[in-house]
């Protein structure tokens, strides 16, 4: 390239071998946290299951944006001269979308849906010029266009109902955007797989942070014996969600994507065990995260059916993720995870007129029931994975 032509975006087949997330990946997440913050303030200060449905909305478009960028920073440097300055500019636009949270589905919600506009567009529009010279990808990214204006319009529309129809408006918008990589067909899309699996490594630990911040707001009436024990159970609560990923599937996850041939068989299992399936796993974390609080700021009062259902109905939605997951990326089925997704659910009713503290203890000691069985059971198969996906 001669000195006088403008410089270009660089992409991820020349640059992105090997990396890792860069520090401004990691910036632009730090907005991603406040605006799961948002979402289970959401959720917490009005703990209804029209509430519960709002706030999942909420997230599911959020959590859209963020797989977009996901995509593209595997593809075009985000560090590079005019495009740093565009990520500044989409972080800037994702923060007004998660301080208009509270107010999305009310007076703030055209200013939400012009915000998640701007965000969009720049992440389209920095997708664009990744793509030149790539007929291929730039007919894929034309179809992401496509699905993503009918989302973003959609949201616009919704901002001027109220009520169930509001609500269905958004579920739509929802759809449509996330079917449309489905539908559009995944041959023409590219990524760097050590990077990406990274990306959504990170943004679990992102979200399971979230309940750990949750024990703070939580404990904001006051310490005491109580709190101090219920703090600590959460942690190891938080402690066993992360162990689940962490341990073994996270390695065996990125490896798979490693291993798929590049072009369609990767695009595919990128999407569907990452953009995909993470999705219901941050979810999870997000409801177990306002379980947490209520448990935290009621210590002996029963959580009743919202929070419980928060708190273990988020455990199950986490696990069975977990089991999907895997069966995505290895064909293996995960019995004792699924029973015991199916557990948690059961205890619902119970959880809701015992105590908090109880049912988060109970919560906790099932998880490590089943964690101890897997290590003993898979001990061999768990130690030579770990040995050899890290080596």
């Amino acid at each position: 390239m001669s000195s006088s032509e403008p410089a270009r975006p660089r992409l991820s087949a020349a640059l992105r071998e090997g990396a890792t997330v860069t520090p401004l990946e990691l910036f632009f997440d730090l907005v991603f946290v406040l605006a799961i913050t948002e979402c289970t303030s959401l959720m917490a200060a009005d703990p209804t299951w029209a509430q519960f449905g709002r706030a999942l909305l909420v997230l599911a478009v959020l959590w859209w944006s963020w797989v977009g960028y996901a995509w593209l920073t595997s593809l075009v440097d985000p560090e590079e001269g005019w495009v740093r300055l565009a990520m500044f500019a989409a972080m800037a636009g994702l923060l007004v979308v998660a301080l208009c949270i509270p107010e999305a589905f009310r007076d703030l919600g055209l200013l939400f849906a012009g915000a998640y506009a701007v965000v969009r567009l720049a992440h389209i529009g920095l997708f664009m010029v990744g793509a030149r010279g790539d007929p291929a990808l730039r007919r894929s990214v034309i179809g992401l266009f496509v699905s993503t204006f009918i989302g973003v319009s959609l949201l616009v529309f919704a901002a001027f109902l109220d009520g169930p129809a509001q609500g269905l408006t958004w579920a739509a918008a929802v759809v449509i955007d996330m079917a449309g990589p489905y539908v559009s067909g995944s041959d023409g899309w590219r990524l760097e797989p050590e990077h990406f699996a990274e990306r959504h490594g990170l943004i679990v630990l992102i979200a399971l942070g979230e309940s750990i911040v949750a024990i703070g707001l939580g404990a904001q009436g006051g310490v005491d014996a109580g709190v101090v024990v219920a703090a600590v159970v959460a942690v190891a609560l938080a402690a066993a969600l992360w162990w689940m990923y962490f341990d073994v599937v996270a390695l065996v996850a990125a490896r798979r994507l490693q291993k798929a041939a590049p072009g369609r068989e990767r695009n595919e299992v990128a999407r569907d065990s990452f953009s995909y399936l993470h999705f219901p796993m941050v979810a999870g974390i997000v409801m177990v995260a306002l379980g947490v609080k209520t448990t935290l700021a009621h210590v002996g009062d029963p959580l009743h059916a919202e929070p419980a259902t928060a708190l273990l109905g988020g455990i199950a939605m986490y696990m069975l993720a977990h089991v999907a997951f895997r069966w995505r990326n290895v064909h293996r089925f995960s019995a004792q995870r699924f029973i015991v997704a199916l557990v948690m659910i059961a205890l619902i009713p119970a959880g809701a007129v015992m105590p908090a503290l109880a049912t988060l203890a109970m919560a906790v000691g099932i998880l490590a029931a089943m964690l101890a069985y897997e290590v003993v059971r898979f001990a061999e198969l768990r130690g030579r994975l770990r040995h050899d996906l890290r080596h």
